[in-house]
């Protein structure tokens, strides 16, 4: 049997030895890379899949967190704007499968093209996902945080829809005074105020009859339990301080859990569709100047390709996992 092994460098792609699978060295080495990831973004959805069912009836349901939409202020959409971005992203890969495929035939100018539209879709995602996360982070209707750490969120009576804090609580003439240190509370280094001090919240709730509180918890019907006015007065008075939006130590949407994944997930995920974006930048500039025309092929288009629909496909799990399920 002839054992022997070909190391010639007849063929420019690969230039080192048999071709596995018939694949080049690059496009083997890119499916090692994305391999290696895919195991990595399991692990985050696998670690988040428990942490959300170990803590089922405290978490947040996503329906009512992520209803933004850009420009239309105080309008509520859940998921519209979440599925705007997944809809961008699913087409530039869409327009990056076309530009694959304008490399196989040797057309410049449609490559160009398509690159051109994937940069587009990418850069949109991108820019629609720093504009969530800050809308996130800024918050929209406040709450109050008891000692034990459950979260208190303020809802109308007659309507059942939540207010903000800005509908209700009263201006009082108090010093308004920083969390102090020995409190342990993350803000106090960096100046944080929120709108509304805890005495001037209690004070409006108090005086608002038709205003109640719900908690954390979700109830039979799946929706978050809601107090009676006499229950929502000996809950208000639990409250420590008041959280507006959400970071890694506090959330006024639910459980802390909730955004400390959201950040880290999300971000990490950004993070590889902004390196693709500038990779696909590179390689777009290097199509219009005409090196794989000299080299005569495009197969740096096609690797940076399988790295983009796999962001795009880890985009589905997480869409999934965290705005479906």
């Amino acid at each position: 049997m002839d054992a022997t092994v070909s190391t010639g460098t007849e063929d420019s792609v690969w230039g080192g030895g048999n071709r596995p699978l018939g694949a080049s060295y690059g496009k083997m080495m890119m499916w090692f890379f994305i391999m290696s990831d895919a195991l990595t973004f399991s692990g985050f959805l696998v670690a988040y899949g428990f942490s959300r069912f170990k803590f089922i009836e405290l978490w947040p349901i996503a329906d009512e967190v992520f209803t933004h939409f850009p420009f239309l202020h105080g309008v509520e959409a859940p998921m519209y704007y979440v599925a705007f971005m997944t809809f961008i992203l699913i087409m530039s890969s869409v327009t990056m499968v076309l530009a694959v495929d304008a490399g196989h035939k040797m057309k410049q100018k449609s490559v160009i093209l398509y690159m051109f539209l994937t940069i587009i879709g990418g850069a949109i995602f991108v820019g629609s996902q720093a504009w969530e996360w800050a809308t996130f982070i800024k918050g929209d209707y406040g709450a109050v945080e008891t000692n034990s750490g459950r979260i208190l969120q303020f809802v109308n009576a007659e309507t059942g829809k939540r207010i903000a804090l800005a509908d209700f609580a009263e201006t009082l003439p108090e010093e308004r005074v920083k969390h102090q240190s020995n409190e342990g509370i993350w803000f106090q280094g960096e100046g944080y105020k929120t709108s509304y001090s805890l005495n001037e919240v209690v004070a409006g709730f108090k005086a608002t009859p038709n205003i109640l509180v719900r908690g954390e918890k979700l109830n039979e019907e799946g929706e978050k339990t809601l107090f009676d006015r006499k229950e929502s007065l000996a809950k208000i008075l639990e409250a420590k301080q008041v959280v507006e939006g959400a970071n890694l130590v506090h959330n006024e949407y639910g459980h802390r859990l909730f955004a400390d994944f959201f950040f880290f997930i999300t971000g990490f995920h950004g993070f590889h569709v902004f390196s693709g974006v500038v990779i696909n930048v590179i390689i777009f500039f290097n199509v219009i100047l005409g090196t794989y025309e000299r080299r005569g092929h495009y197969e740096m288009v096609e690797k940076v390709g399988l790295y983009w629909h796999f962001v795009d496909l880890v985009w589905v799990f997480v869409f999934t996992f965290f705005y479906l399920v």
